[in-house]
């Protein structure tokens, strides 16, 4: 997993980083958006263009918000 999307997102959904992914790795999880970690190719690009600032890289995501790490992971592991 390289990108992270955390609780800025949630309620918020703007899209942004969905429309600039150039290997749509971003999937709608109802209450928020997640990072495939096994399409994503690491571009950055919906980091920068994230309007809320919800998006990081993994290892710079505050300890306040890594819970949506594993809350990625569980996304996946449903198989969405």
């Amino acid at each position: 997993m390289t990108f992270v999307i955390t609780s800025a997102c949630i309620g918020e959904k703007a899209e942004d980083c969905v429309d600039v992914c150039p290997v749509d790795c971003i999937k709608d999880g109802g209450d928020q958006y997640y990072i495939d970690p096994d399409i994503c190719i690491s571009c950055g690009a919906c980091e920068v263009n994230c309007p809320v600032s919800a998006i990081y890289y993994i290892d710079d995501v505050p300890e306040e918000e890594e819970a949506y790490i594993q809350k990625a992971v569980d996304f996946f592991k449903k198989g969405n």
